[in-house]
């Protein structure tokens, strides 16, 4: 049974391109062995991640996920069953929204900043689904 999970978290240090792209790594050396596919956005000490996969990869990793220092404030904010996967072509994609033009967070949420702590969940996923559309992801399958 395939299951998609979105959480977000706060980053408990400092955001550096090294430090993203070392969770990166890490995730598109390990999702392909777990059937795990995906998107990580970040927006300054936020991260908003979906992971789509059999139910027991996923909650595993959602569960290490949540023993991770590397995060704080760690936020279910959806999970279903699915039929078929929208990340298909991710290991784990990356947007960095803070290249992206703040309209289209706006469209999503009171201001134009990532805070999926304060939207819903479907708000959240909506947000993912436009940038799918509007090819903003990098980082295709690894």
């Amino acid at each position: 049974m395939l299951v998609h999970l979105l959480y977000a978290s706060r980053v408990s240090t400092s955001v550096t391109d090294e430090f993203t792209e070392a969770i990166l790594q890490q995730s598109r050396l390990n999702n392909p062995r777990l059937g795990i596919t995906g998107l990580l956005c970040q927006g300054g000490d936020v991260y908003l991640q979906v992971l789509e996969g059999g139910r027991g990869p996923v909650n595993a990793l959602y569960n290490t996920i949540l023993r991770d220092p590397r995060h704080q404030q760690v936020m279910l904010l959806h999970y279903r069953e699915i039929s078929e996967r929208r990340f298909t072509g991710w290991t784990m994609g990356h947007v960095k929204l803070d290249k992206m033009n703040p309209s289209l967070l706006l469209k999503y949420s009171e201001k134009a900043v990532l805070d999926p702590f304060s939207v819903s969940g479907e708000a959240s996923m909506a947000l993912l689904d436009e940038l799918i559309a509007t090819a903003q992801i990098i980082g295709r399958a690894g």
